[in-house]
């Protein structure tokens, strides 16, 4: 017999577990889809006789260490001078102002048509930079480039001909890593986005789904972005806001995963959490805002089915949080319950929630690397860096879900590359707030929980909570890691200095 805790404890276990395995199920369906189509060819409907004008834009926030190199390549892109003008649209409030205005009068000295704004305040962060720069823009196409961004010589007659066919919004390119094997972290990164831009883009551009404009290396028409009112700064998912605004009006979206533009990836472990964090809350504002107009308009079932599982997906994360917290008293409370009936009930749920995720990232991963079985462990490690992120993206979730602003916090970028890792200058993010003590007493939780189901000897839910474990300790005790190596490494060197200038003196 249950008590009424117990049972509590039951119900919310399965409940969470049915739900997520929802979400599961709807993954199965991508990839399904993706499998479905992945081998179409994209091609523009035709080709310009005369090409047209093309604005490119280059939103920029203190971003000293890559503004330069975002710049330069952009200036080097191959299109007639008089048929591009390039925006930099700077809100910056530290050296990238000068950095960016000797940059401009440069290029400007070489006859290109090149133009600086600058803003006094950051209203609408992002968004209402776009904004301001699309109300001046020349041209009837419209770049953009976020400053991690390398952009290749032939980007824009790559993609301007999709836009011979008059349907065609957005065209949106493939983004690839410039610092993949910088280190674990990076790698592990890599590993998440590429699914996302390999399974889940191509399952839905290939199928009619929505998709949306990632907010970088893709071009609008110009004419789209005026028709759905242009970028709005009510969410912190701009760029997700404003695809779903235009594809409701019947414009089309091409995506081209064999065309990659190459960016930088988060370095230091607190910065990628910020992102996260700043993504999962966009989208939840941007779900509160669209979900219900999406699901009242004439577009197919199958459309509202699949932008359902969208833009609810970042509700998994206090799904995924709830279910750790209950998952090892839910294993107590079973105990000796026989291997057939947990096999029965609790191994459907899990091969539905979980293994769809590693289905996910090992197809991604398979179609992008030929030494593929060599990234299984990679993926595993992926997988489990990304639940850890559950407590970080729910403190983000439940503030997009209870209208508590906050600011566009940046990803700050260094400039590295796989062959560069040499950082002159830097900062940590400065991120470690409450969620970061509420993850270090997570952890410990969970390792309560390892203890407790080994001495009842519930072998199954082991390795479940052995895989947030080792990402959240991961996640909270890396950094301190790397500050008490870089201490000791910085006093050997001045050990070393010591020592050197004592032999010189004497």
């Amino acid at each position: 017999m249950l008590n009424f805790f117990d049972t509590l404890i039951l119900i919310l276990y399965f409940v969470v577990l049915v739900i997520i395995s929802l979400y599961g199920l709807h993954r199965y369906f991508l990839i399904f889809l993706y499998l479905k189509g992945r081998k179409k060819v994209i091609k523009p409907k035709g080709y310009f006789f005369e090409l047209p004008k093309v604005t490119i834009q280059l939103p920029i926030y203190n971003e000293k260490f890559v503004c330069e190199r975002l710049v330069n390549s952009v200036c080097q892109i191959d299109y007639p001078r008089d048929k591009l003008e390039i925006q930099v649209l700077d809100d910056s409030t530290d050296e990238t102002q000068e950095i960016l205005k000797r940059l401009v009068k440069k290029y400007q000295e070489k006859g290109i048509n090149i133009k600086y704004f600058h803003r006094d305040n950051r209203k609408g962060y992002k968004a209402g930079a776009l904004q301001e720069g699309l109300m001046k823009a020349e041209g009837d196409f419209i770049a953009i480039f976020d400053a991690d961004f390398v952009v290749p010589k032939d980007f824009l007659l790559k993609t301007v001909h999709y836009f011979t066919d008059e349907k065609v919004g957005m065209v949106q390119a493939r983004w690839g890593h410039i610092n993949r094997n910088y280190s674990l972290l990076t790698r592990l990164q890599a590993i998440l986005l590429d699914g996302h831009f390999i399974i889940e883009h191509i399952a839905r551009s290939y199928n009619n789904l929505f998709f949306n404009f990632n907010g970088t290396a893709g071009i609008w028409r110009k004419k789209t972005l005026l028709q759905t009112g242009g970028w709005d700064g009510s969410t912190l998912a701009e760029d997700l806001d404003i695809s779903l605004r235009a594809q409701l009006l019947g414009w089309k979206f091409v995506y081209l995963p064999n065309y990659v533009v190459y960016a930088e990836l988060p370095i230091e472990i607190n910065s990628f959490k910020a992102q996260q964090y700043r993504w999962a809350k966009g989208g939840v504002q941007t779900a509160k805002k669209m979900l219900g107009i999406i699901l009242n308009s004439k577009i197919s079932f199958k459309q509202k089915l699949d932008s359902f599982f969208h833009l609810t997906a970042n509700f998994s994360f206090p799904l995924m949080l709830i279910l750790i917290f209950v998952a090892f008293p839910a294993a107590v409370i079973r105990y000796g319950l026989n291997f057939k009936h947990i096999l029965m009930v609790d191994f459907p749920l899990f091969f539905f929630s979980t293994f769809s995720f590693f289905l996910f990232y090992l197809i991604t991963q398979k179609e992008l690397t030929p030494n593929w079985k060599r990234e299984i462990k990679y993926i595993i490690l992926a997988m489990s860096l990304g639940a850890a992120l559950a407590i970080n993206n729910s403190v983000a979730v439940f503030e997009a879900f209870l209208k508590l602003n906050s600011e566009f916090i940046r990803t700050p970028k260094y400039g590295v590359t796989e062959e560069k890792k040499f950082i002159k200058e830097g900062y940590q993010l400065n991120f470690k707030n409450s969620i970061h003590y509420l993850e270090i007493a997570f952890a410990f939780y969970l390792l309560v929980g390892i203890i407790a189901v080994l001495s009842q000897q519930v072998f199954l839910t082991l390795p479940f909570l052995l895989f947030f474990q080792i990402a959240y300790f991961y996640l909270n005790f890396l950094p301190n890691l790397n500050k008490i190596k870089n201490f000791f490494v910085k006093s050997r060197v001045r050990e070393v200095i010591a020592i050197s200038e004592a032999f010189r003196q004497d």
